[in-house]
This record gives C-alpha cells, structure tokens and sequence, in this order.
C-alpha cells in the first residue's frame, strides 16, 4: 500500500467573496458579543463584534482616503496591538493587499522586504524599524482618526490576490507567499480536523499580533464562527501565563512548544478547570512535553505540521487524537502523499517527502518573485512516514532550514549576515539540541582568531531579527568539509552536540 492519502474535497469557496467580510460575517449576529480581549494580570481590554466590524470599517475608510483599492499594497510596520488585526481586514475589505511583517526585523531586514513588494503605503507603529527608501506612511494613531463611512467590502474572485506573508526560504533571505482570498474559507478543514473549535469557545494564544499563527489561528478562526478570542499584553511572561489562564479561563489555549515547555519547567501542578485543550504548532512537539503537560493539567495538546505556503494540513485533534509519537492525521478534504525523490509514493512505513496536493484551496498562489514549482504535488520540505492508518510521523527536515521559537529561519540568511564580519571568513547556522526539548541556533565560524562573543551578538542585533540571532557562536580555524568540498551540517551539528 502506497503512502498517499485522499479524501472528498471541501465546499468551493463562494463567489463573489471577500476574505474580511467572511471573517466578520458572524459576528453581526452577535454584535454585543465580546470578541476579544487583550489582557495581562491586572487589566483587560473587551472589544465586541460590534466594536471590532466599526474598528475595521473606520480604518478601511481612512485607507481609502489614502488612494488604497483593490490591488494596492500596504506593508505593516505594528507592534503587538489592536491597529495590526485591524488594518489586516481593513486592508482586505477594500481589495488592497496587506503584507504583515514582524516587528522584530531590524532596518536592513525590512529594507530588502520593502524592495521585494515595492508597497503603496506603510502602516507603522511608533519605534518600530521602517525601510530605509522613502515611502508613504500613516501611523497607527492615524488610522483611527477618520470617520465611519461603511465602504462596502470589495466582493471578487476568491482565487484573487489577497495578502502576503514573508517566510524564509531554503537557499536564500526572505521571500514573499501569495495567498489568495479563498485562504481563509479552506481553513474550515482545521476546525473540526484540529481545534475542535466551536462559537462558544474562548481561545487564548500566547502569540504576537503579528506572528501568523496568532493571526490566523488566534484571531481570524475564532472571529470566523463568532468566538472569543484573548491575547496576552505584550507586558505579560510566559511566567505570568498560568495565573492569566486561571484568571481569563480559555477554553482552549494555543501556542508554540517553547511556551509550553516554559509553562512546565517553572510550574508543577496546573489548575485550569475551564480548558478542554491545547493547541501547538510552529515546530516539533516533543512527546514528553505533550506527557507532562497532561500530567500537570488533565487535557491534552493536539498538534499540527504545517507551513506559511499551506498553514497546516496534518493534524490530531480532541474528536481524533494523535497517537504516541505522531504527528496526527491528514486533515479531511486534503490530499497528501509522502514521495521519494523520483516524486512518487513510497510504501506505507518507509520514509520520504511530505507532499500537498497542488489541488489544495489552502496552497498559496505563487511566490511574489516566482510560480510555484511544477508537477503536481508541492513539496513541503518535511521528511515524514505514512502508517497503514494513515497517521503521519515526523522525522525532520528534508533541508536544512531551522525552526526556531515557531519561526522558520534559513541558516543562509543567517550566514551571510556574519560573512566578512571582523575577519570572518565562513560560516555555518545550524539548530543544536543543549538539552532535552530545547534547540538553539549556532553560528560556528572560521576565522584566524576567535571574535569576541559580544561582538557577535551586537552585530546580529543590528542585521537580525531576535528569533533569527545566533544563541551560541563557536570559532573553529577552519570549517570541516566533506569529500566533495562541502559542509557537512549534519556532521557538524552532532560533532557540536556532543561537545555540550
């Protein structure tokens, strides 16, 4: 039996359709309704439905005061507050593409991004780094300071543009992932397939604004079937995240393993009566973190593999949970396969690439630089088996991108950012595990003589966003090379390892 998974496809997306009005749809049936409320330990902020649809369309009409339409482009520049979801669906409403970014990129980052999408206009929180060509910009503050004119939301094709994420790719720095409107409507096979989310749930994730698994998972979703969605201040801990739980009482809570690994080493026993389960997603789970959180908390945390071209596609979930040491199971309407390098499916319980139908409605249009490859699977990059059943087991990466805090990172990106650097002559990122369930990035370098390590990170802190600097830089004379004249990573990585 062939390792290649099929299932009825989902309902077509409607048409005419638009991405924001079908996230805000829902909630005109409960206006009064508290959709969201940003929190830490001693406030919170409640916004209804009501509030966030008038939030949106006030926006909408100060970005079409602007020259914003369909097909224009806004790049956003917000912090973790209210304006980054806001100008998100604003944008969406009228038919202009937003382009969410981290405001954790540094000056140089952003400046290569801006070039890539050449925006009509900027959308910016105070502080946060803008790129260095001059472009139209309207603050945060701004945004808010027209009046609601209702501007009915621009209805099309779902298939049209609709925004783009900016994601790292395998031999190179950023680059840009179309999406479609009809993104949104393909993430109904998450709902049952993974969140077992329904409108009576209150999801809390420990995410930024502007980290797409927020975006998405904890806002978009939640808002789609007129649920409540909470958000931690940025002043909150992942510390302080037990007692905000006990105290906003989610129903579900979603994050990265990291948060929940935290969560776990500074707390023995969890009280949180109200929560049915967790979410993760953003890299590998680690069985014994799913292990001890259910010891500590009585619920489990179904995961998900996923990325930015296709969200997520394999999942467990409370009505179908993983098994041990699984990832979980192709989701309903899609069509998976494990392939091996020929591109064909490889035996039940052998290894080989993950791959996506390129059928999928959730798979992205195109990179904003390139089509998608041809064929007609898209590869994911996962190296994956297929048991009989169909459960999926994740056995790492096919490349050699590192998944850090959630945050895909290509060692490329990271490298050439420390080339030439005080004498430094090559490099080599790579994650290393120091201890069970943690991994860290590494910058081993060669150069003549070691450079001092505070050197090192203050010239990453102005190249690199946090997520993508070095933890751990160790200096070799020379890199060790295989018989080919190549670094050998994997080699590399082991021979590191074992020296910590």
């Amino acid at each position: 039996m062939l390792s290649h998974f099929t299932s009825p496809p989902p309902p077509p997306c409607p048409a005419p359709f638009n991405m924001a009005e079908y996230v805000l749809h829902a909630g005109l049936a409960v206006p009064d309704k508290i959709a969201l409320e940003l929190c830490d330990l001693e406030t919170v902020e409640r916004y209804t439905h009501g509030d966030i649809r008038a939030l949106v369309l006030t926006a909408a009409t100060r970005l079409e005061a602007e020259g914003l339409g369909p097909e224009t482009r806004v790049l956003m520049r917000l912090g973790n507050e209210l304006a980054f979801p806001m100008t998100y669906l604003a944008c969406l409403w009228l038919g202009a593409v937003p382009i969410p970014t981290s405001a954790q990129l540094t000056g140089p980052e952003i400046t290569k991004i801006a070039a890539m999408a050449s925006p009509d206009l900027i959308v910016a929180s105070p502080g946060v780094s803008l790129p260095d060509d001059p472009f139209k910009t309207l603050t945060s503050e701004e945004l808010f300071t027209g009046t609601n004119a209702n501007p009915a939301p621009h209805m099309g094709d779902p298939d049209r543009l609709g925004y783009i994420i900016f994601t790292s790719g395998t031999t190179q720095g950023p680059r840009g992932v179309c999406h479609a409107h009809r993104a949104i409507w393909a993430r109904r096979m998450m709902f049952d397939a993974w969140y077992g989310l329904t409108p009576q749930d209150r999801l809390m994730h420990a995410g930024a604004f502007n980290w797409t698994y927020t975006l998405g998972t904890g806002l978009m979703d939640p808002w789609t079937l007129g649920a409540t969605a909470i958000i931690p201040k940025p002043s909150v801990t992942s510390s302080d995240l037990p007692a905000l739980i006990a105290k906003e009482r989610p129903t579900i809570f979603a994050a990265a393993p990291g948060v929940y690994r935290q969560i776990l080493n500074q707390n023995r026993n969890l009280a949180f009566p109200d929560l049915h389960h967790g979410l993760s997603a953003g890299e590998k789970l680690a069985p014994r973190i799913k292990e001890r959180w259910r010891n500590a908390t009585g619920t489990d945390i179904h995961e998900a593999l996923g990325m930015s071209e296709c969200s997520t596609y394999i999942s467990g979930a409370p009505a179908h949970p993983a098994k041990d040491h699984s990832a979980g199971w192709p989701q309903p309407g899609r069509e998976i396969a494990v392939l091996d390098k020929d591109g064909n499916p490889v035996p039940r319980g052998e290894p080989g690439t993950l791959a996506v139908s390129k059928r999928d409605p959730g798979l992205c249009l195109r990179y904003l630089d390139a089509p998608l490859p041809e064929g007609e699977w898209f590869l994911t990059g996962d190296t994956v088996s297929m048991a009989e059943d169909d459960a999926i087991t994740y056995l790492g990466r096919a490349d050699d991108m590192i998944n850090a805090g959630g945050f895909r990172v290509s060692p490329v990106e990271v490298e050439a950012a420390f080339i030439g650097f005080d004498g430094i002559t090559e490099a080599a990122a790579l994650a290393v595990s120091p201890k069970e369930d943690t991994e860290i990035i590494a910058l081993i370098y060669g150069a003549e003589m070691p450079v001092p390590d505070d050197s090192l990170r203050a010239h990453a802190q102005d190249l690199l966003a946090r997520y993508k600097q070095p933890r751990l830089y160790i200096h070799r004379p020379v890199l060790p090379k295989g018989a080919n004249g190549k670094l050998s990573r994997k080699a590399l990585r082991a021979e590191i390892e074992s020296s910590l």
